[in-house]
């Protein structure tokens, strides 16, 4: 709060004066984005249906990240941070130790499942509450959109390990690579057709993520943006204007 002088009128710096006041350039969300290219890259590279140790500790630092850039409250923050922690620990441990198994599989890709279900969540719920269009509404939307691709990749997967049953047929292999890449052509709706799901379940989840996509799309990215779009005189007292100083017309 500032004053130019005896007879004028406290400026009063908003929250969301504040967040466009931050260069662009320093927000968290590069960090994020950098971690989920990080993610795909090792989830591509993985030719068989188990979920990788190494995408497995870098999908925890990413959503500890996202956790840190949408501002979780505290106490919040900690009890994720213990968790991440134990999680991380535990998989450096069993990668030492070179213990394997469908158990253990099964718990990795859950575990991850429900860490990008989360994850997104956090970024649309900080990005609603902030105000213009930035080079961080960019990044953040974009970081959720993919951060939907990669739940929905580890939904297929934890349904291929629990079903004997290939999931997209005899002639394809599955793998956690075959259902990242299955996973984003759905959200996107592109269906190249090459790889296709047998199951009626996997069909249904499909069916969903499609759905999800276009979704999203239409509202978390435009809830997101829509600062761009406020009307110039809305939310008065937070761009340092109140009732006396807006102007008022004459009876």
């Amino acid at each position: 709060m500032s004053s130019d002088g005896p007879g004028s009128k406290p400026q009063v710096s908003s929250p969301a004066h504040s967040a466009r006041s931050t260069p662009s350039w320093r927000t968290g969300y590069w960090l994020i984005i950098a971690l989920l290219v990080l993610t795909y890259v090792l989830c591509a590279a993985q030719v068989t249906n188990d979920p990788s140790p190494s995408a497995f500790l870098v999908q925890l630092v990413t959503v500890a990240a996202v956790l840190r850039v949408t501002e979780v409250r505290a106490d919040v923050q900690r009890i994720a941070w213990l968790v991440l922690s134990i999680a991380g620990a535990a998989i450096i441990v069993v990668t030492i130790l070179g213990t394997k198994g469908l158990v253990l599989d099964i718990v990795l890709s859950a575990a991850s499942m429900i860490a990008f279900f989360v994850a997104p969540v956090a970024i649309i719920r900080h990005q609603v509450t902030r105000r213009g269009l930035d080079i961080e509404a960019l990044l953040a939307a974009t970081a959720a959109y993919v951060l939907v691709g990669m739940f929905f990749t580890l939904l297929y997967n934890l349904v291929g390990l629990l079903t004997v049953a290939p999931m997209f047929g005899s002639e394809s292999l599955d793998s956690l690579s075959s259902q990242l890449f299955f996973s984003f052509t759905t959200l996107t709706t592109t269906g190249y057709g090459n790889i296709v799901p047998v199951s009626p379940e996997v069909q249904g989840i499909a069916v969903a993520e499609a759905i999800t996509g276009q979704l999203f799309l239409i509202t978390a990215v435009a809830r997101i943006m829509r600062g761009a779009r406020r009307p110039p005189f809305e939310g008065g007292s937070a761009r340092g204007l109140t009732s006396d100083t807006v102007p008022k017309e004459e009876p």
